[in-house]
């Protein structure tokens, strides 16, 4: 089968796991099975390495897992700002109605001043 392989690139013909087999006069899926890694040889020289394949999609793959979870934590931290300048916001906004209504004179304070004694 080594021998098919260098055949086949020194007659310039398609190299291919099938091309190797007919001049090795074996099937394809005895290369597939028998010898994966004369299959994973020959798909190399085409340029079809599954490894490389596989293992640069694993690794974009854990670059982007990465990044979602920065994305999530990031999320999460914008929420609790959100959660916290609402409740800001909300207590200032009774403040403003407060003092509107005291300026008005709708609204009277019940609170007695110091050492008034009533």
């Amino acid at each position: 089968m080594q021998r098919a392989i260098v055949q086949l690139q020194a007659d310039q013909g398609k190299l291919s796991i099938s091309a190797v087999a007919k001049l090795a006069e074996v099937t394809p899926g005895l290369i597939h099975n028998t010898y994966p890694d004369l299959a994973e040889k020959i798909r190399g020289l085409v340029g079809k390495a599954t490894r490389a394949q596989r293992d640069a999609k694993h690794d974009a793959l854990v670059h982007e897992r990465e990044v979602n979870r920065a994305l999530r934590q990031e999320l999460a931290e914008t929420r609790a700002d959100l959660s916290k300048l609402a409740s800001i916001n909300q207590v200032l906004v009774h403040e403003v109605a407060l003092l509107k209504g005291m300026a008005t004179g709708k609204v009277v304070s019940i609170l007695q001043p110091k050492g008034t004694g009533i």
